[in-house]
């Protein structure tokens, strides 16, 4: 099974980006854009593993102790670069209590043998697609097109704040691929606490 670390969005935040995506998507309409339902703060993804290594996959992560911690939902911006973009994601504002967690799931899930981050941690939620895969000669002008009227409609408005949410747990998902998109799943909650 295809499994991932996250945190889940409040409804609130979730309901203010729904509006805020239904109203930008005419100006990238060449992008696979983010199913909002979906969205979700990825602390670690583990990808497949079998489902009798559930259980200790899940005694693993309760065993992590951390405090809960507020997160502010605000601005943007485009991967790898706005004049190569090929991902429009919104920004995420937290307290090192954030990157701590991301750090303590990856290092408990290495003693399982599930290979280690190799980038730094970066709060994102990714809102549109162009593309996929490693980038190819060209792609970069052809990606970069597909989002110049959402970045032009972008600068003419005030930076988006969808508003602050304290993450009082974080979730084991599996994620199932079909052609209709990711299908995600809470399989367990585990509290963070004072």
């Amino acid at each position: 099974m295809r499994l991932f670390v996250a945190l889940d969005l409040e409804d609130e935040i979730r309901q203010r980006i729904a509006m805020y995506v239904q109203g930008l998507t005419g100006f990238a309409p060449d992008t696979r854009w983010a199913k909002v339902p979906s969205l979700h703060v990825t602390l670690k993804f583990i990808g497949e593993h079998p489902e009798a290594g559930l259980a200790r996959l899940q005694d693993t992560l309760a065993k992590i102790e951390a405090k809960p911690f507020s997160l502010a939902f605000r601005g943007y911006g485009f991967f790898p670069t706005t004049s190569a973009a090929r991902v429009f994601w919104l920004g995420i504002e937290a307290s090192a209590e954030l990157p701590n967690l991301a750090t303590q799931v990856d290092t408990a899930l290495a003693a399982l043998s599930i290979p280690r981050e190799e980038h730094i941690f970066t709060p994102h939620l990714t809102l549109a697609r162009s593309g996929s895969g490693a980038p190819r000669l060209g792609r970069e002008e052809k990606s970069s097109s597909r989002f110049e009227r959402l970045q032009k409609q972008l600068s003419a408005m005030a930076p988006p704040d969808f508003g602050t949410m304290t993450a009082r747990e974080f979730f084991l998902f599996r994620s199932e691929l079909s052609p209709k998109g990711s299908r995600y799943t809470k399989l367990a909650s585990f509290a963070l606490r004072d």
